[in-house]
């Protein structure tokens, strides 16, 4: 199969499969976003996480490829994390964004917890 240049590959069963699972999950998340000298502090809501990203609601408009940093504290876990992360998905109002930067630390801490948690994408 070959890619024409300026149109998006259709989805394959290939395509369908996830590289990591998603658990569901609900807390509050905090997402930054810096755009040239403008600083945009947004509320949304985690519908989702995984070892690699987390989706989240957000009533805003943004762009595939927009960089933000996130805050937020997983249920039971504290300090709050601030992790950088990278817009790769969008849906309505449903956002995914993978992590960029999530220190060994966080990612045992991130692991343990999710081992809790029920998958969310088990039909897929």
């Amino acid at each position: 199969m070959s890619a024409t240049p300026g149109k998006a590959m259709k989805h394959t069963p290939d395509r369908l499969r996830r590289r990591h699972a998603r658990y569901r999950c609900e807390f509050p998340v905090v997402v930054n976003l810096l755009s040239g000298k403008e600083h945009q502090r947004l509320s949304a809501h985690c519908r989702d996480v995984s070892e690699a990203g987390i989706g989240v609601l957000l009533a805003e408009e943004l762009t595939a490829g927009d960089v933000a940093t996130l805050t937020f504290a997983l249920p039971g876990v504290s300090p709050p994390w601030e992790v950088r992360a990278v817009l790769r998905h969008r849906r309505g109002y449903h956002y995914g964004f993978e992590f960029l930067s999530l220190p060994d630390r966080q990612a045992k801490v991130l692991n343990r917890y999710l081992e809790d948690l029920d998958r969310s994408d088990s039909e897929e």
